[in-house]
């Protein structure tokens, strides 16, 4: 997930660009795995050398961060060596074929570190991800945001056993993904939320649509350049509109991080018949930001000076409009307005939202419910994975895609509503 919550902290060792070929053969085609670790972070890159007639394409994988099929620029490349340089970053990787492994340096603004390669791509397992076949069926739909020209689709499941004649109609939920363009699943690291929590709401007996965000996948149409979370709120909007004209029963949302967010303004203006919050954001955008910032600094044994002051300074250089518009975003004023039921989520060791200053912020503003509920869960990230730190970078290495125990509770929850 191209996130946009989480900061470019790690990015002198994650990105990596380059470009060009070599015209030549090697015994080294094929793929390569290893991890680079600079003692506070491991990440797993993955180098990739394919036979293209009379030419190698060399691309790298840097999966812990959702990075596929960066190219790379060869210096050299022979049967027992390679050399791949990354000019514009000023990095470079060199290594030697030794005992069946790639014995090298990656090397990036005057540091180094090892990276050791060996043959293969490592196992990627997600025991969740649903398989066929499936006891309830799925339809493809499309939505309009008519006003941004924006066309949305999206995946509607109905639950198991639906009967659309029965007297007590089926609730719905609109699923809405986290900062930057995702796909309908919610797509990161190989998991996919979005899709093992439709299928489990559906074999609890509650309907979902998930749709891919605007101009991604197979949505259309929509500016994007200067998109801000209140665009993307009115893409939302044009959701549940679609859900009431399929005349559900209770029609709710379900956003994650960003998602939270879009999810307590269809609140304060009354879009929405419930909510629930996965780590949505209960403070102003800068303040969650510099948090944000410091608590990945301190996981990373780095000193921790984030300010509010410096995320503004940072948003000023970029001149982003979903930044300018996120970091003024103070999200109280819409949960104070909010009157339907909230179930409000997040693991304390979420290093993106953090739990201890959202949660008890949208404790303290939501106005009083017997059917809201505020909880934190121990030792989930910002994903709801079981996790050790909370750092970005274990997403991709954790098998678990969701908490079953939170699953069990949203869907509880909702069953519940009266």
């Amino acid at each position: 997930m191209k996130n946009k919550l989480f900061l470019s902290i790690l990015l002198s060792l994650l990105i990596l660009q380059g470009w060009a070929q070599v015209n030549n053969r090697s015994a080294l085609v094929g793929d390569w795995s290893g991890k680079l670790d600079n003692g506070a972070v491991s990440l797993t890159l993955i180098l990739h050398l394919e036979q293209k007639e009379q030419w190698i394409n060399v691309t790298m994988d840097s999966p812990d961060q959702g990075a596929k099929g960066i190219p790379a620029f060869k210096e050299y490349l022979t049967d027992d060596s390679i050399a791949i340089k990354f000019e514009t970053l000023g990095a470079n990787y060199r290594a030697r074929l030794t005992d069946g492994k790639l014995v090298g340096t990656f090397t990036q603004f005057g540091f180094s570190l090892p990276l050791n390669l060996s043959r293969g791509v490592p196992e990627v397992r997600r025991p969740q991800n649903p398989q066929p076949p499936y006891p309830y069926i799925t339809e493809e739909v499309t939505f309009q945001n008519a006003e941004a020209g924006a066309t949305l689709a999206g995946t509607l499941t109905y639950p198991v056993g639906y009967n659309p004649i029965q007297q007590k109609k089926t609730k719905v939920v609109l699923l809405i993904s986290g900062s930057g363009q995702q796909n309908r699943n919610e797509e990161l690291m190989n998991h996919q939320p979005f899709l093992v929590i439709a299928d489990f709401l559906a074999r609890q007996g509650i309907a979902t649509l998930r749709y891919d965000d605007r101009a991604t996948g197979a949505s259309v149409g929509g500016d994007l350049k200067n998109a801000t979370t209140a665009d993307f709120m009115l893409d939302a909007a044009a959701g549940m509109e679609f859900l009431r004209n399929r005349k559900f029963g209770r029609v709710g949302c379900l956003g994650h991080s960003e998602g939270g967010a879009i999810a307590f303004m269809l609140g304060a203006k009354e879009k929405t018949d419930f909510i629930v919050s996965l780590a949505g954001p209960g403070v102003k955008g800068d303040t969650l930001l510099a948090a944000q910032n410091n608590r990945i600094l301190q996981l990373m044994k780095s000193p921790a000076r984030g300010s509010v002051a410096s995320i503004r300074s940072m948003a000023i250089r970029q001149q982003n409009a979903w930044m300018n518009f996120f970091i003024d975003y103070d999200p109280a004023k819409d949960i104070q307005a909010i009157r339907c039921p909230v179930f409000a989520l997040n693991g304390d060791r979420d290093a993106q939202v953090i739990s201890s200053l959202n949660l008890e912020s949208i404790r303290r503003l939501l106005p009083k419910s017997p059917y809201n509920i505020i909880k934190e869960y121990p030792g989930l990230n910002h994903l709801f994975q079981h996790a050790e730190t909370g750092l970005p970078t274990e997403y991709g290495n954790i098998e678990e895609t969701i908490s079953p125990e939170v699953l069990q509770d949203i869907s509880q929850w909702i069953n519940g509503l009266k």
